[in-house]
């Protein structure tokens, strides 16, 4: 089973959410997933970017009310 793992970032700007990111993804298996919850606008350029960069899936990333919801997939 695929573990599925939420971080709260609310509060936080950048680079906290991706740096926290970073950190989570480090311990997760190839197909695990983790709800990012940022309420910090940058995220919208700073998730899909760090995704490219490190060879991530960006599943979706929306707004809900005041902050953003981003669903990323380990690949590798």
């Amino acid at each position: 089973m695929k573990t599925k793992a939420s971080l709260d970032v609310l509060g936080k700007l950048c680079p906290i959410p991706i740096i926290k990111l970073a950190e989570r993804m480090k311990v997760m298996e190839p197909g695990d997933t983790v709800t990012l919850v940022a309420d910090d606008p940058l995220i919208v350029v700073d998730l899909p970017a760090w995704c490219d960069g490190h060879g991530q899936e960006l599943v979706r990333l929306e707004k809900t009310g005041d902050h953003y919801v981003g669903l990323v997939r380990k690949t590798a």
